[in-house]
């Protein structure tokens, strides 16, 4: 296996890597491994993952693999904290895509995409006004989006959603990929979201952060 420096083998440094119900996008509900790596450059003010910012362990791809590969999963989720901030991150994808597993990537949308192999479903973030982290996006990701993958709105206000539906028709969006319309938990109603969605007949899939109405977990599982 190539090494990364000085006959070392690649590694990653990992939060955690558990087995749950995916609670967002397009496998929603299905039972999904994440591997939740450390660190993101991104402080949003909703992140309920702040616990991922740091430490975490040190396993090589080898171990990352056999630690998946325990749960028997048909689907995977990488996640962070921010994954791709570690250059690691996208030789793990390919090899889960060897593996024949299902891949997803959660990205915030502030790195570049385009080096993430092709055979992943990339779900992406838009960050907007309300996040703080809005200057961060990295704009020239939205021409790399494919059929396959998904852009994430996660709304705080109705100036969220104005800001949202601006971007919406400015970049045509819809004729890219699905557009995901969320609701921050306990900030905006979900309720008011999916009638604006409604009235407005956008061409956006409502969702909601399923583990948080199964678990009340603020954790993402």
């Amino acid at each position: 296996m190539p090494s990364d420096q000085a006959g070392k083998p690649p590694a990653l440094r990992i939060t955690e890597i558990f087995h749950s119900l995916q609670g967002e996008a397009k496998t929603v509900g299905l039972p999904t491994v994440f591997v939740r790596l450390t660190g993101c450059p991104l402080r949003c003010v909703y992140c309920d993952t702040e616990y991922a910012f740091s430490g975490g362990q040190s396993l090589t791809l080898d171990e990352v693999m056999a630690r998946v590969a325990a749960f028997a999963p048909r689907y995977v989720t990488v996640t962070g904290g921010e994954p791709l901030a570690q250059k690691n991150c996208l030789p793990l994808l390919t090899r889960l895509c060897d593996a024949d597993y299902g891949v997803s990537l959660e990205t915030s949308g502030a790195l570049d995409i385009a080096d993430v192999d092709p055979r992943v479903s990339r779900v992406m973030d838009l960050k907007t006004p309300d996040s703080g982290e809005s200057g961060r996006n990295r704009h020239a990701n939205i021409e790399l989006l494919r059929d396959t993958d998904q852009l994430k709105f996660v709304l705080g206000s109705r100036a969220d959603y104005d800001w949202a539906c601006r971007q919406l028709a400015d970049h045509g969006l819809a004729q890219r990929c699905e557009v995901l319309f969320s609701p921050v938990h306990g900030k905006l109603s979900a309720t008011e979201l999916a009638d604006w969605i409604v009235q407005d007949n956008l061409p956006v899939r409502f969702q909601i952060q399923l583990h948080k109405y199964l678990w009340n977990d603020e954790a993402g599982r």
